[in-house]
């Protein structure tokens, strides 16, 4: 064979093999979140580091079920602090909304600010006594014709703008929060999936890939939840929040504050 042939045969044989490179490679996957350490893993995660699934779930809830339980009308007062707009000692920060407004002005009127359940209590129907109708770790101020609108929806991507929306968005089922708390929103869900498993007269509150809960204890979108976790890791005021909660009110902790990856080891 000339030189000339070989050169082009080479040549012939080099784009064939990347054309069959190109075809047979797997797609990569997306990075997971990276696994954190935190000052508490020594401590009280101890039980829980090194699980995964259905035994980190059961670990977790165990650490976490110890908890202060404190009264519906107390926790006006707690979220006067664990919500202060770091700006403004003055006012707590909307989570939906994201608008800064008067601390002292919490209540149920037009231009007010109320306690959101994150989790919505007719999900499983826990009301507002003490336990999950009251715990901090789902409990948010917002204003109350945004709560009104929010209603007991679940969460999921989609929607039209509305007043005061700050970015969220709503349809006739669902809900979703703005970019800056996305992830604030599944990580408290999912602590209260992990928290109330049915043990201690509750429901059992579980996430699944649905927007049609009501009132059974489930709440949804699950898919996109984890999504959101993803896409908005923990923010220096999520921190912030989740140690105030720990050290001042309940003594426990978010876990999926602590380690955002916990969510994927679980789900």
């Amino acid at each position: 064979m000339s030189v000339t042939h070989a050169g082009k045969w080479k040549a012939l044989a080099a784009g064939v093999s990347a054309v069959l490179v190109g075809l047979t490679l797997p797609t990569v996957a997306a990075t997971p979140a990276a696994a954190t350490t935190t000052a508490y893993d020594d401590t009280y995660y101890a039980n829980a580091i090194g699980k995964t699934g259905t035994a980190l779930k059961g670990s977790l809830h165990t650490i976490i079920k110890s908890q202060t339980k404190i009264s519906y009308s107390a926790v006006w007062e707690a979220l006067k602090v664990t919500d202060q707009d770091p700006n403004n000692s003055g006012n707590v920060v909307l989570l939906y909304s994201g608008i800064s407004r008067s601390k002292s002005l919490n209540g149920g009127d037009v231009g007010d600010w109320n306690r959101e359940h994150t989790w919505a209590q007719s999900h499983g129907d826990f009301g507002t006594s003490a336990g999950p109708g009251t715990d901090l770790h789902h409990l948010r101020p917002e204003d109350v014709q945004v709560n009104s609108i929010r209603g007991n929806k679940d969460f999921d991507n989609g929607g039209s703008s509305f007043t005061n929306s700050g970015g969220s968005l709503t349809d006739s089922n669902s809900f979703e929060p703005r970019d800056a708390v996305k992830g604030d929103v599944a990580r408290m869900i999912l602590y209260m999936a992990v928290r109330y498993e049915g043990d201690d007269s509750w429901p059992d509150l579980e996430p699944n890939d649905t927007v049609t809960n009501g009132s059974v204890p489930y709440h949804g979108r699950l898919s996109v939840l984890k999504q959101w976790n993803e896409e908005d890791p923990p923010s220096t005021s999520e921190t912030r929040r989740n140690e105030l909660i720990y050290s001042t009110y309940q003594h426990n902790r978010n876990p999926f504050i602590d380690h955002p990856e916990w969510v994927e080891a679980i789900w």
